[in-house]
């Protein structure tokens, strides 16, 4: 449904030969403009649903424990009963019976190394950190602010050629080589999460609710403040903080698989704009869709898959991009509170085509004084993340 369109006109010979000479020193205008519009889908999954996610597992996992184990310490209360005063119930008594409780924490440091048609890119992404403060009243309600940063790569941002058009004329004069280009389109995104979370019973079966406000804002490449053109319908967009966004939402959660070993939940958290920004066209709820699958190795190891469906909303776009991606990870305490963990992750949307850059348009001649903008399709992004910390492993989605 989203879509970012072209300006195609008329063009002379005389202006197409002037813009073709033109074209070389346009090329050196990409590394600045070129970098500035970024992945969108590279953060799609860097959604609210994600955040809720860590304690909310946690939650659930504790209040499914405390059934189990009162379900076998009644079983075996009842066959002691039946066998005489001499019989005595050997199960223990559940401590930790639904979300955590009084105050817990989470800080890391993260690195990150992105993989796919990356052209000149083979460097790693600079570093973040992350950080989380929460605190439970009750099995049944807690709080929690959160920071977190991520580092991601597009790809397409610096390999094929594309066509260089001049504003409101056309065919193309003529080509850019983006790998040529060396442009720098490494993404750090920063964002804050507010939230509340409620355990609830359906029956035997815990839910957990919470709403949450979401705060994201981010720069690209050596930009200081995320302000950068853009093309839609044809024209350049100015004075627009591409990278920033506010948003409410919603997240349900509940389990679907839970043993000794195996744990397994599915989230959906309806969304909103805090408000209409940029290009933004409509406000209705975007729908997030979270599977979460974990497996325990040992009380110090675990493995974990997340493949989700999610929509990602910012300024530059239209309509909210819908994007399909997964994360696959490990994490291990190397001690009772320090942990390290790895995350793989990979998305890419569904209704914007192609990916990267993939037309540049002059704003005027001569090319070399005027700006050079480009036109940005989806945007996919594949990555691996390290992180070293203390606390709980806290993942948010890539």
């Amino acid at each position: 449904m989203g879509y970012r369109s072209r300006s195609l006109c008329t063009l002379s010979s005389l202006q197409k030969l002037a813009l073709v000479s033109a074209a070389p020193i346009a090329c050196a205008l990409v590394i600045l403009l070129g970098s500035l519009r970024v992945a969108n889908a590279a953060d799609v999954i860097s959604g609210p649903d994600g955040q809720a996610l860590t304690t909310t597992n946690i939650g659930l996992k504790n209040a499914l424990a405390a059934y189990r184990n009162e379900h076998e310490a009644a079983a075996q209360s009842s066959a002691s009963s039946s066998s005489g005063p001499t019989g005595t119930a050997t199960v223990a008594a559940t401590k930790n019976r639904g979300l955590p409780t009084g105050l817990t924490y989470t800080l890391d440091f993260s690195a990150s190394v992105p993989f796919g048609n990356l052209g000149t890119q083979t460097a790693w992404l600079p570093g973040g950190m992350d950080a989380v403060l929460g605190y439970g009243w009750s099995p049944n309600f807690r709080a929690a602010i959160s920071f977190y940063q991520i580092q991601h790569y597009p790809c397409c941002f610096n390999s094929g050629t594309v066509p260089l058009y001049l504003q409101g004329l056309a065919p193309p004069l003529g080509t850019v080589n983006l790998a040529n280009a060396n442009i720098n389109a490494t993404n750090k995104d920063s964002f804050l999460f507010i939230q509340a979370s409620g355990l609830l019973k359906l029956g035997q079966v815990p839910i957990v609710v919470s709403p949450l406000y979401v705060s994201r804002w981010g720069l690209v490449g050596k930009s200081s403040n995320g302000v950068v053109p853009f093309m839609y319908n044809g024209f350049p967009v100015y004075g627009v903080e591409a990278r920033t966004g506010q948003y409410w939402a919603g997240a349900l959660t509940l389990p679907f698989l839970s043993s000794p070993r195996m744990f397994g939940t599915f989230t959906i958290a309806p969304t909103w704009l805090n408000h209409l920004n940029g290009v933004n066209i409509e406000n209705h709820a975007q729908l997030y869709q979270v599977m979460y699958l974990e497996y325990k190795i040992n009380d110090k190891s675990r493995i974990f898959f997340q493949p989700q469906v999610s929509r990602d909303y910012l300024p530059p776009d239209p309509y909210a991009e819908h994007n399909a991606g997964y994360f696959v990870g490990a994490s291990y305490h190397v001690y009772k509170q320090a942990f390290v963990q790895a995350i793989f992750s990979a998305t890419s949307p569904t209704n914007y085509s192609p990916y990267g850059v993939y037309a540049l348009t002059c704003q005027a001649l001569p090319c070399s004084q005027n700006p050079v903008i480009p036109t940005v399709g989806g945007l996919k992004d594949t990555q691996l993340q390290i992180q070293f910390g203390v606390g709980t492993p806290s993942v948010i989605p890539l």
